[in-house]
């Protein structure tokens, strides 16, 4: 078995192709098929655990299996890539070492360990590529500091409505942090929230409904939220709540298959437009204020099956709103769940504060569950959702999100 270093590569016998990454710490692998020019077709060719195939290639939960006789003829390329799922730690840097094993036809054939880690969240692993009618392997160790959107976007992967470019790792970051955007990652890396700009002005919002629910504190413990109540975070003679976590659940309708439904925060400006999103492709924003969880792709068991912290004390200025959702990337309906809920938790005390359970259902994909609104005088406060709308995946409720929160007022 041939030892690759960084730019390597080695020529790869005839037979099926099993990659496998193993690291300190709990990753997430895909792959992406790209073409001569290096660029994706479209989205099904990018494979990862919510879209388990493409001609060739399997996702595996520790890596992927390629069989280059099926590949198609138009890509020449297989990128296999690792992220950080966000249960662990926050960088490569931190993670411990890395090892990506390559074998053919179940025989080892190369190894590659990636050294220099640091801030990366992401990583290019190694290709197999097509050269001159056989194919070979070559080791990149390529890092990303803005996570798996940042691969993706890179290659052509639409996981935004105005992507930026995506920044490896390696590039060492602007000392003043650019202007801002509403790319979902535009606000990434940047110094720590003093040094935001001050907000814009928000614009003109229409007074509250009439029939609105009125507003209740944490005054008597635990509140448990009806559809469109609202519920301010404050505790008479406690301090303001700063680090909580958004946790969502579901399980599947009785006698149903497992449910792959994903949690994700949308967050929404003083003007009422999206300014960053948190999601299974981008699972961290404002320099880890808010942090997924990491996937679950079935639904099953007792408890919280996604998790979003959020650190309110660290959010910059713009983040006035942070509208969270949970969607079916692969198609199915909300009338296949039972039991969703979401529920704010105290993440100091570990004391669940909020709750919000959803009583009825719809055959759409996606739903908005709840949102976290800040409040003139620097608090917070939740209200309760339940709307549902047709989307299966985060980038698909950014408008509904935006309607949303400039239809609620004050």
């Amino acid at each position: 078995m041939q030892s690759l270093s960084k730019g390597a590569n080695a020529p790869l016998p005839a037979g099926p192709v099993t990659v496998r990454v193993a690291s300190g710490a709990a990753i997430d692998v895909s792959a992406l098929l790209l073409t001569a020019d290096r660029r994706v077709r479209g989205d099904a060719d990018f494979v990862f655990y919510n879209q388990p195939t493409a001609v060739g290639v399997t996702y595996r939960p520790d890596g992927v299996d390629i069989d280059p006789a099926r590949i198609e003829s138009a890509i020449d390329v297989v990128v296999v890539t690792a992220s950080l799922d966000g249960s662990g730690p926050k960088t490569f840097g931190a993670a411990g070492s890395l090892r990506v094993d390559i074998a053919v036809g179940g025989a080892p054939t190369a190894s590659f360990v990636p050294t220099g880690l640091g801030p990366e969240t992401a990583l290019l692993c190694v290709e197999i590529y097509r050269r001159a009618g056989s194919w070979k392997v070559r080791a990149v160790g390529q890092g990303y500091a803005n996570g798996l959107a940042g691969i993706a976007t890179d290659f052509g992967i639409t996981v935004d409505d105005a992507p930026a470019a995506a920044t490896p790792a390696h590039r060492a970051p602007a000392a003043t942090p650019p202007p801002r955007s509403n790319s979902a990652r535009s606000s990434r890396g940047l110094t720590p929230p003093s040094s935001y700009p001050a907000p814009p002005t928000p614009a003109p919002t229409p007074p509250p409904s009439p029939t609105a629910a009125p507003r209740i504190n944490l005054d008597k413990g635990r509140v448990s939220l009806a559809k469109r109540q609202t519920v301010s975070l404050v505790k008479s003679g406690a301090p303001a709540l700063r680090r909580v976590a958004m946790g969502l659940g579901w399980d599947p309708a009785v006698g149903g298959k497992d449910i792959d439904l994903d949690a994700s925060a949308i967050v929404i400006g003083p003007s009422g437009n999206k300014v960053e999103s948190v999601w299974f492709m981008s699972k961290s924003a404002y320099n880890f204020a808010i942090q997924h969880s990491g996937d679950n792709l079935t639904g099953a068991g007792e408890g919280d099956d996604e998790t979003i912290e959020v650190d309110l004390g660290a959010l910059p200025p713009e983040a006035a709103t942070i509208v969270f959702t949970v969607n079916s990337f692969r198609g199915q309906k909300f009338t296949e769940v039972r039991r969703a809920y979401c529920r704010l938790i105290d993440r100091d005390t570990g004391q669940e504060l909020v709750r919000f359970d959803l009583t009825d259902s719809k055959p759409s994909t996606g739903v908005i569950m709840s949102v976290l609104r800040r409040v003139a005088d620097g608090t917070w406060e939740m209200i309760g959702i339940g709307d549902f709308h047709d989307g299966k995946t985060a980038r698909a409720m950014y408008k509904p999100a935006e309607q949303l929160v400039r239809g609620l007022g004050r």
